[in-house]
């Protein structure tokens, strides 16, 4: 059995990897935000810090996506 040949024709995403993953990773830390509010509530002030880095960080990645598809869409 000699190497398969190769296949060009496989889609890959077509806006490259960027706008996928940072849209997963958005959504990632928009949850991991949204299930450590209730114990952060519930603790000390101390423990709010977490879902506040977690809101934040979700906003950076969804910003990071935004700006991955306007570059593609100037190009």
């Amino acid at each position: 059995m000699g190497p398969e040949p190769r296949r060009d024709d496989r889609s890959v995403f077509s806006e490259g990897y960027a706008v996928p993953i940072t849209g997963l990773l958005s959504v990632l830390f928009a949850l991991l935000a949204g299930m450590s509010l209730y114990p952060a509530l519930s603790g000390g002030l101390g423990d709010l810090a977490l879902p506040v880095i977690f809101g934040a960080t979700s906003i950076v990645c969804f910003r990071l996506r935004q700006r991955c598809i306007a570059a593609r869409d100037d190009s």
